[in-house]
């Protein structure tokens, strides 16, 4: 591995500065799970490389009342797996945060990084889309908000600038008639990514009438896949079994997936149209929230 600079800031301001002056030729470092393997295989050579460990500020879990979660980007992934907060307000996304790889792995990998990344076959990126989420990220230019729906723009690609640090996560307050859902599909080993992720939730009246739906696929694209014309079929309708069914073949037909050695983009439609299925009705069987 050739010579790098490591650069250890020890507040937000001081790695913001860091970054700008080194942004053509420098990498952020957090939990270094997917970083030291693209460094060990030369993937990527950066002369410097940024490292928020000294940031503990980062590392949080909150609940704000009308806001909802927020998540700092140093927590790591494990953390907001076992958290009480996190199961309490939104047990689907707990589930989600404990399917990412191993503990081992979930110990050591961040929030933030998992985000930054942009890795396609990451199970947190969909359903954090399904969910509304936004993140935070920080310049010598300021502070600003990023949609979910905005942030991942191609295979390990986002909308953060060069000189950007992610720093907080916000998942938004489900309300009191939302049902969500995560179904993963591997091909290989339980620990291995997902063929299809689907995350779907669901904005139900008493009368088991929907009033807005949200679903979208993992895994099989680029970034995560979400078709609207398909979901406004649900809204205003009862999710009976033939209506279930239009949204997924919609779901199938619309999107264009990958083909990896997880499956072939013709296995991969097939499966889409299985777990949004799947994924719809585990969501409607759900308590609020995924409970």
């Amino acid at each position: 591995m050739p010579n790098i600079k490591l650069l250890q800031p020890t507040s937000i301001q001081e790695a913001v500065s860091m970054l700008s002056e080194h942004r053509d030729d420098a990498k952020i470092i957090a939990g270094g799970t997917a970083m030291v393997i693209m460094l060990r295989n030369r993937l990527i050579a950066p002369s410097a490389l940024l490292s928020l460990g000294r940031l503990q500020n980062l590392r949080y879990i909150r609940h704000e009342p009308g806001i909802g979660l927020r998540i700092g980007a140093l927590t790591a992934i494990r953390e907001a797996e076992v958290s009480p907060l996190v199961r309490e307000k939104n047990p689907t996304l707990a589930q989600t945060f404990g399917e990412v790889a191993n503990v081992r792995v979930r110990n050591t990998a961040t929030v933030g990084g998992n985000l930054s990344e942009a890795d396609y076959a990451s199970d947190p990126p969909c359903v954090l889309v399904a969910m509304r989420a936004r993140v935070k990220a920080n310049s010598v230019r300021g502070e600003r908000e990023i949609p979910l729906t905005e942030l991942f723009q191609g295979f390990y690609e986002t909308s953060l600038a060069p000189d950007e640090v992610l720093t907080e996560l916000i998942i938004p307050d489900p309300s009191p008639t939302t049902r969500s859902a995560y179904i993963r599909y591997v091909t290989r080993s339980s620990e291995d990514r997902p063929c299809v992720g689907l995350a779907a939730v669901l904005d139900m009246e008493p009368d088991g009438i929907c009033k807005d739906m949200r679903v979208v696929a993992g895994a099989v694209a680029s970034t995560p896949q979400e078709v609207q014309s398909a979901e406004t079929l649900a809204r205003g309708q009862r999710l009976t079994d033939k209506l279930i069914k239009e949204i997924a073949d919609a779901y199938s037909s619309a999107i264009d997936p990958i083909s990896d050695m997880r499956g072939s983009d013709w296995y991969r439609k097939q499966m889409i149209r299985v777990f949004v299925c799947r994924t719809i009705q585990k969501a409607l069987a759900s308590g609020r929230n995924g409970t």
